[in-house]
């Protein structure tokens, strides 16, 4: 999906971090780092990373079993692969002395998730000539501004989102359930083009946003029902959002004026979106408005989150930038969101990119509720 010059920049990009940090080696193991990065990624059924030093080559440690598709899908050529009855860790740290990083300043990210305490524990053990350099955060810092590749590929998967999202609208009929809902859905990701037929949330939606991470099961949509439909595919990992209410049959004038109220402030929200702006300014456009139109009681969650490379991480969602009151950092141009609110059982989203002037919206399904036939 991406070129070799596309890759290039996300490791001069790294070795800034490095030089700023005072790394010789950066140590790569977060599933979402690993494939912006490298091209490759892989659970971690066993321990595995990447190395990228300050100057000279980039090399891969893992399981043998993966050292084929590690060499098929990354750029990168040294791929050093160990058998199950080696100690994950070990066989890393061997590649780490015999590429003569042995007592190297090594870069680590300490909020990944593949770096836990023991793995730290063993790493420090095995080098103790080395010094480890914390980074935290740096898996989801260098990726927070997409480049243009990548929100081409974060289009492709909206569209299929907005294709999916049309079709259940269009087929929904008394007596459908949540269960054939969401098949629709994950059939039209694998026919479209995503990378696997996970749908997200599909389920009957009460009250004001308790419905958003609804257990998923099988119920009857019956008229008068809200059907919450939240669509997550995702292409070469990159996962696009989008939520909509769907409805069979005729749609109440009162619910359709709260999905007016709630469409208008996200929509001026989405204005809000330009490069520079606070976040936390951002946020309260959505936030306070809808408490000061009464639409909610309360607002206790955060108005949009990041949004981008979604892999093997113990995580669904990207939390390292929110709206929130208490943001108070600055939208960059290229920055993606998914950009949500709830009301009443209703609930809209949109996956934006942050532009100089405004947001700009690559879900474009139509922006309201959607009755049972809709096209």
């Amino acid at each position: 999906m991406f070129s070799r010059a596309e890759f290039d920049h996300r490791v001069a990009l790294a070795r800034e971090a490095m030089a700023r940090a005072g790394a010789d080696l950066l140590l790569v193991d977060s599933g979402e780092l690993l494939a912006w990065l490298t091209g490759y990624t892989v659970s971690e059924t066993l321990y595995r990373a990447a190395f990228l030093p300050r100057e000279g080559q980039a090399w891969f440690c893992l399981r043998g079993l993966d050292e084929a598709p590690c060499r098929e899908k990354s750029w990168i050529t040294d791929v050093v692969g160990f058998d199950d009855m080696q100690e994950p860790q070990s066989a890393v740290v061997a590649s780490v002395r015999d590429h003569g990083f042995g007592s190297a300043r090594i870069g680590l990210d300490t909020h990944s998730s593949s770096m836990s305490a023991a793995t730290f524990v063993r790493l420090t053990q095995l080098l103790p000539e080395a010094q480890f350099v914390p980074m935290p955060g740096l898996s989801d810092s260098l990726r927070w501004v997409k480049s243009a590749a990548e929100i081409e590929v974060l289009r492709q998967a909206a569209g299929i989102a907005d294709a999916a999202m049309l079709e259940i609208a269009a087929r929904a009929s008394e007596g459908m359930t949540t269960r054939e809902a969401a098949a629709i859905a994950a059939s039209a990701f694998i026919r479209e083009g995503a990378d696997t037929g996970e749908v997200g949330p599909v389920v009957k939606a009460a009250g004001a946003h308790e419905f958003l991470h609804g257990v998923f099961k099988t119920e009857t949509i019956l008229p008068g029902d809200i059907l919450h439909v939240e669509l997550i595919p995702r292409v070469a990992n990159y996962s696009a959002r989008m939520m909509r209410p769907i409805m069979v049959g005729t749609v109440p004038e009162e619910l359709a004026a709260v999905a007016e109220k709630l469409v208008a402030l996200q929509d001026k929200q989405i204005a809000a979106m330009r490069a520079g702006a606070v976040a936390r300014d951002v946020d309260a456009v959505m936030r306070d408005g809808a408490l000061a139109a009464g639409l909610r009681s309360h607002y206790q969650n955060v108005t949009a989150y990041t949004l981008g490379l979604y892999t093997r991480t113990p995580r669904s969602s990207d939390f390292s930038r929110v709206f929130l009151p208490s943001a108070n950092w600055a939208l960059e141009e290229g920055m993606v969101f998914h950009v949500y609110t709830t009301a009443h059982g209703l609930g809209f989203s949109e996956t934006v990119v942050v532009r100089p002037d405004s947001g700009e919206r690559l879900t474009k399904a139509p922006r309201q509720i959607l009755a049972s036939g809709s096209r």
